[in-house]
């Protein structure tokens, strides 16, 4: 169990690229960060309004000469300081995450960015390259694999206690988008505009979240071959899709599912993952996420608490106020940040950690996942090798 204490000797000094009035995720990042005293908010560039953003800012307590315009400003003028960043956060539209990682990792900083990584694997890829020429770490907020549950699936699946795994079923499908909001929305609106979102939706935007929590819960698994079907229910955001369906054919001959959707009426968020083995099945709901159902075929159901003694120790590490006592995004969240300052730390010494975090390889392999689905879909929703 994590009581406070300390995990780095000193707080990285950090900055963020967007996140500023308005932004929802902006607040996410900045709580979960600040949250174990690993990170210090010393700078940032908030908003595509400079003014805007420098007010943001002071609400934040940011020296007003660290309040910058824009992020290349910024990197340029942190640089000229000893005291100078080391880390930064991008939470900007999916359009501008290559080249504000891209010129982050230059100007060596470890990064921190919202998925999707980027628009391509090829420019995934080189982002990856160049995070391992520079010895320098990217976080991917895939958040909610900071979950206790989370863990304690891979273990039981580590373990052996589902046996084989035969088939993986994933979904992350709400309602919130059955009609056009983005039409008085401006949080929307860029993610239906292909300049911004990316070739992709809801395949990019929520089904790569339940996609990296079956990576982390089998490892071992590798996708051979996929077929995807995506529609635009709501017509004006074609071509982009905002309901699909992608069958996955793994390696050890495991088949799986994802279904993603923003026009699911009346759920609220539909993210669920079910692990079916030839012994046993698990299964997690994000609504429900103290949560993880164990099911032996011919036993009765077992519900694994958050926080309870019996879990592996791996999930009771992340654990951050016993059990009983509901647990949710923030602290998942938290978990994850304080993995990557450890990483960073780690690095910067020349060494690597022996714990699992959402890396920059996490991110590639969503980017590829997205590409692979749209080159499905776009071809008649024909199977492809995964490439």
């Amino acid at each position: 169990m994590y009581y406070g204490q300390r995990k780095i000797e000193n707080p990285i000094r950090w900055a963020m690229v967007g996140g500023g009035i308005g932004s929802q995720i902006g607040y996410i990042h900045r709580s979960a960060a600040l949250r174990d005293f690993n990170f210090q908010l010393v700078a940032g560039a908030f908003d595509i309004n400079p003014e805007r953003g420098k007010a943001f800012g002071k609400e934040l307590h940011i020296a007003e000469d660290r309040l910058y315009p824009d992020y290349k400003t910024m990197f340029a003028e942190e640089a000229k300081r000893a005291d100078g960043i080391q880390a930064v956060s991008i939470a900007t539209p999916n359009g501008t995450h290559y080249e504000i990682t891209k010129a982050a990792l230059e100007a060596g900083l470890h990064v921190v960015c919202e998925k999707p990584l980027c628009f391509t694997t090829k420019e995934a890829e080189e982002l990856e390259a160049l995070a391992q020429k520079q010895n320098k770490i990217v976080g991917i907020t895939y958040g909610y694999a900071g979950h206790q549950a989370i863990e304690e699936a891979r273990q039981l699946v580590a373990e052996g206690k589902l046996g084989k795994i035969r088939i993986v079923q994933l979904q992350f499908a709400h309602g919130f988008h059955n009609v056009a909001v983005e039409k008085n929305t401006a949080s929307t609106k860029w993610r239906v505009n292909p300049k911004m979102a990316g070739p992709s939706y809801v395949l990019g935007d929520v089904g790569t979240h339940p996609l990296y929590l079956s990576e982390v819960i089998c490892p071992d698994m590798k996708i051979k071959r996929l077929m995807c079907s995506r529609q635009s229910f709501v017509e004006s955001r074609a071509p982009l899709e905002d309901n699909a369906m992608t069958i996955m054919e793994y390696d050890n001959g495991a088949i799986g599912y994802v279904w993603s959707s923003c026009v699911n009426c009346g759920s609220m968020h539909g993210q669920k993952v079910r692990i079916i083995g030839e012994k046993a099945s698990i299964e997690w709901w994000d609504e429900r996420p103290n949560q993880l159902t164990f099911e032996v075929q011919g036993e009765p159901v077992r519900i694994l608490e958050r926080g309870m003694g019996y879990l592996a120790p791996s999930a009771l590490a992340d654990d951050r106020i016993g059990g009983g006592h509901p647990e949710g995004l923030f602290e998942a969240w938290s978990n994850l940040y304080s993995r990557f300052a450890q990483a960073m730390v780690a690095a910067d010494k020349g060494e690597t950690v022996d714990f699992w975090y959402p890396n920059i390889h996490a991110g590639v392999e969503g980017v590829r996942w997205v590409e692979n689905c749209v080159r499905s879909a776009d071809n008649g929703a024909t199977w492809v090798e995964y490439k």
